[in-house]
């Protein structure tokens, strides 16, 4: 009989890891058991089928089912996994369209059970009108509120998906009021960053709330009213964009060691403490390539390299996985924001010894027609210069030079190594000297 490869989750870690696993060793039966009613979304373009850029949510789906079953996989929606029991290889799933339970036997497993919505036990929560945002059925569902006509919203949290949600609603004409409880919007970032991406929004018009959170959501049965503080703000509509957690339960009680962050814990070759059960996308932890320290950085690239990684070696093949550097870009509005490696907030918490640099140019030749302004900040570290860090604001089509700063600091880049690189220059691309470059021999200066 063939082997079998079972993959928990059928999103971004589940089914790259189910597709690789089938090119790496044909051989094996791969069965995918997917919770929800869809496989291969792209999450990431959410916020915008939410503002109406994208115009069904099927326009995410990367794959269909019968396209994996094609390839020869087998896709299970609707079909959780309840328990898994690893001294058999064993799990129990429970098919929810016809009720049924079965038992299916796997000689490799790969759990790849994502993450779910931080939802605080906040009153009213429950309250029509209060939304998360994870699924293509959670973006319907806002969207269609949006379609019956209201005039107030609120985004609590101002992370990345809390700034892309404030352009989505902007797009329908509603007044957006973003709550967050730091001191400054976009956490993960340095302040001086964030505060550029806060100006345009206010400029745009998003109210901005900071270090306050929301106390209580009330209505009669629907949102009317959000409390956050000693405010009182009319909203018909809320999205909860505070983050998520890794979705271990089922994990955790098969004997599967969670790591530091919470997340499941994986060697290079995304192997857990159980041998032959591996793990992928946003419920596995990895290693920052910077630090070496685990880290917890849910985003759909990792899920989607640790997933090629997980199902090469759950099918007696052989790749690994280093690591990431938590390398994150958003559109806000008209802007590109765009970080990687450390921020001075992490160097400090880590007692790494750091300067920075942060300069402000154009992306393109000042005489181009459409040029813009454009903020690059390098942080690096004081004792040898190598890069660790940084920072980019620019217009959105600019902000991708985030990706050479990436390379360098994988490379092990210093500040004068990375100013003499030798980087593409036309008018309508970047100046004779690209502004990452100057950042870069401002530092060596």
């Amino acid at each position: 009989m063939s082997k079998r490869l079972v993959v928990i989750g059928g999103v971004a870690g589940g089914t790259s890891a189910a597709a690789k696993a089938k090119r790496t060793n044909k051989e094996w039966e791969i069965r995918i058991f997917e919770k929800g009613p869809y496989v291969s979304y792209g999450g990431c373009g959410l916020p915008y089928f939410v503002g109406k850029e994208i115009e069904k949510k099927e326009d995410l789906i990367v794959r269909w089912p019968h396209q994996f079953e094609e390839q020869g996989i087998r896709v299970s929606v609707n079909s959780e996994v309840k328990s898994v029991d690893t001294s058999k290889g064993e799990v129990e799933v429970f098919h929810a369209d016809d009720g049924t339970t079965e038992r299916y036997g796997y000689d490799s497993l790969v759990i790849a059970t994502g993450a779910k919505p931080f939802v605080p036990p906040i009153p009213g929560v429950d309250l029509d009108g209060v939304y998360v945002l994870r699924t293509p059925l959670d973006g319907e569902a806002i969207r269609k509120r949006l379609e019956k006509g209201i005039k107030e919203a609120v985004v609590v949290g101002g992370g990345f998906i809390g700034v892309e949600m404030c352009e989505a609603l902007l797009n329908w004409g509603v007044k957006v009021t973003m709550i967050e409880l730091m001191d400054q919007i976009l956490p993960p970032m340095d302040a001086d960053i964030a505060s550029l991406v806060a100006e345009r929004l206010t400029k745009a018009g998003v109210e901005i709330i900071i270090s306050s959170g929301v106390s209580a959501f009330e209505g009669d049965g629907s949102l009317e009213r959000v409390i956050a503080g000693d405010l009182t703000i009319p909203a018909q509509l809320a999205v909860l964009a505070i983050g998520v957690r890794p979705n271990v339960e089922l994990a955790k009680d098969a004997g599967v060691a969670l790591g530091p962050t919470g997340a499941i814990a994986a060697n290079e070759r995304m192997e857990t403490n159980i041998d032959g059960v591996f793990t992928a996308g946003d419920c596995a932890e990895a290693i920052h390539l910077v630090t070496g320290d685990p880290v917890y950085i849910p985003l759909g690239t990792t899920a989607n390299k640790m997933g090629r990684v997980a199902g090469t070696n759950a099918v007696e093949g052989r790749a690994t996985f280093k690591g990431v550097l938590g390398t994150s870009i958003i559109k806000a509005l008209d802007l590109g924001v765009a970080m990687t490696g450390l921020t001075e907030k992490e160097c400090e918490k880590k007692k790494i010894a750091y300067k920075v640099v942060k300069i402000k140019g154009r992306d393109r030749a000042h005489y181009y027609p459409g040029s813009h302004p454009i903020t690059v900040k390098l942080v690096y570290r004081s004792d040898d210069g190598r890069l660790v860090g940084g920072q980019i604001v620019s217009h959105w089509t600019a902000a991708k030079r985030i990706d050479a700063i990436a390379t360098a600091i994988y490379a092990g880049l210093t500040v004068e190594d990375f100013g003499r690189q030798d980087f593409a220059y036309s008018p309508p691309f970047s100046p004779v000297w690209d502004p990452m470059l100057t950042a870069a021999n401002r530092a060596v200066k």
